[in-house]
């Protein structure tokens, strides 16, 4: 045997045996720890008062960032909203001014630009004079098989959107935010875990969200805290259908929602805002809602064979044809009528999404 060999080796038996020996130790004394604080200390914990801190939310014009602009509104936080579509902002902000906000700014751009991600944050400190929070939430959905995709050149937008559209703002905000000793708080998903069939570049995107955001953490310590939210399936464009479609244009694909969503049930964004920005203000790593998604994360560390054979079986048929009809998790939709007691009205229809 080489010494390179060798010394792997003995590396190899060193980490699986340390490790089990510090695992052995370590998680029954942090599960009593949670055990104990969740039970004696969140319910009397008040958490970060927000009354007069400035959060800067992107993607706000609807969906996740419309109703966590709401959330910390109710809270008396100043927020600066952003996104593309002004008309929509305007509207968002006079709800959040109605609902207890002191000072609402709008800033319409595109952060996927790194000049007016730069911008959004520049006239956010220039009107408030600091930034206690960046919700970093802008995103984009797709769903279809990797090989069915026709311009395969456009499918750069739902990483641009997802995770250059989070770093961006992130960059430009960061020494703002070690000011104040702030949060990051962005968005990725459950799909940033599990390797849904038909979500190769929303999965990857969130992905990296996920992985980019843990290295900063470690990376700023307790300068800045990073919460990282990872939601199943709620009310947003996502369950309603819209996103990058296989030719490159977006739109909106009821059918492909009803693959990957299927059987679901969808929760309500306004109890999803309620959660993340309670778990904020405790200064919480990750949150997962609704809850019963988190055993996911531990099948796909112990055993992610069976969640590539899970997202296999339920979302492409059989004979392997590219059929959505076949997937199981539309069959399953579809034979117990789940659409009318799982999907909210909001996102049953065409009419309702094109109101939006």
């Amino acid at each position: 045997m080489s010494k390179e060999a060798a010394v792997n080796v003995i590396l190899s038996c060193f980490m699986h045996v340390g490790l089990a020996l510090v695992l052995l130790v370590y998680l029954p004394v942090a599960f009593v720890c949670r055990l104990l604080a969740r039970v004696f200390v969140r319910p009397f914990a008040r958490g970060e008062d927000l009354r007069g801190k400035v959060v800067l939310v992107t993607g706000a014009s609807s969906g996740i960032g419309e109703h966590l602009a709401y959330e910390y509104a109710r809270k008396g936080a100043c927020v600066a909203l952003v996104a593309r579509t002004e008309i929509a902002l305007r509207a968002v902000a006079k709800t959040a001014r109605d609902l207890g906000s002191p000072d609402v700014l709008v800033v319409p751009g595109d952060i996927t630009k790194v000049d007016e991600a730069k911008r959004a944050v520049e006239e956010t400190v220039a009107h408030f004079g600091k930034l206690n929070h960046l919700v970093a939430n802008a995103g984009i959905w797709s769903s279809c098989f990797f090989e069915e995709i026709t311009n395969i050149t456009a499918f750069h937008n739902v990483m641009d959107l997802n995770f250059w559209g989070a770093v961006y703002p992130t960059y430009f905000a960061l020494p703002y935010l070690k000011a104040s000793r702030g949060n990051i708080v962005v968005t990725a998903s459950v799909a940033g875990r599990v390797p849904t069939a038909r979500m190769s570049f929303y999965n990857a995107s969130k992905g990296a969200v996920i992985r980019f955001y843990e290295t900063l953490r470690a990376e700023l310590g307790s300068h800045v805290r990073v919460t990282i939210l990872m939601p199943g399936y709620v009310v947003s464009n996502l369950t309603k259908g819209k996103g990058l479609q296989k030719d490159g244009h977006v739109g909106i694909d009821e059918e492909a929602r009803d693959i990957n969503v299927g059987p679901m049930p969808v929760g309500k964004t306004e109890s999803l805002a309620e959660v993340v920005v309670a778990s904020v203000r405790r200064g919480d790593y990750y949150v997962t809602w609704p809850g019963w998604y988190w055993p996911f994360h531990m099948v796909m560390c112990a055993a992610p064979e069976l969640l590539d054979w899970f997202s296999r079986a339920f979302y492409v048929s059989k004979s392997g044809e590219q059929d959505g009809g076949a997937a199981l998790s539309k069959k399953i939709l579809e034979a117990v009528g789940g659409k009318k007691f799982l999907y909210p009205k909001t996102i049953r229809s065409q009419d309702a999404i094109a109101a939006n």
